[in-house]
């Protein structure tokens, strides 16, 4: 494996982690700046919006989320990469009422900045599971 896939793949274990443990400035640091995410049915979402969002999360006034990726496919040309994976993710809100699981195919594309990998466009195709 290259250097530059088991960088990327480690982002991922990164980014999982520290969704887990509602680390959102870890999350926040493994993203561009001008980083977008495109999810059906809704506007898309800035880094600014994905950090109003996790704000909440640190509040305890949203989901706790847990989830597994699985990486499908990674490819690198320069200083631009992307990756295709399937995501598994389950919300549980604040109040105690049923978690709800999410699961589909992720496209990402990644940029180096600054030397690191970080993620820069993301669409995901998540829809719940019954």
């Amino acid at each position: 494996m290259q250097a530059d896939e088991q960088e990327i793949r480690d982002l991922v274990a990164t980014w999982m982690a520290a969704t887990r443990e509602g680390d959102t400035a870890t999350v926040l640091g493994l993203m561009t700046d001008d980083a977008v995410f495109l999810t059906p049915g809704r506007a898309p979402m800035t880094k600014t919006d994905f950090a109003k969002a996790a704000e909440g999360q640190a509040r305890g006034k949203a989901p706790k989320f847990d989830g597994h990726s699985n990486i499908l496919e990674v490819q690198v040309m320069g200083d631009w990469a992307f990756m295709r994976s399937r995501l598994s993710v389950t919300a549980t809100p604040p109040d105690g009422s049923p978690a709800k699981r999410l699961d589909g195919h992720t496209l990402t594309v990644l940029r180096k900045d600054e030397g690191r990998w970080k993620l820069a466009r993301d669409a995901n195709l998540l829809m719940p599971v019954s």
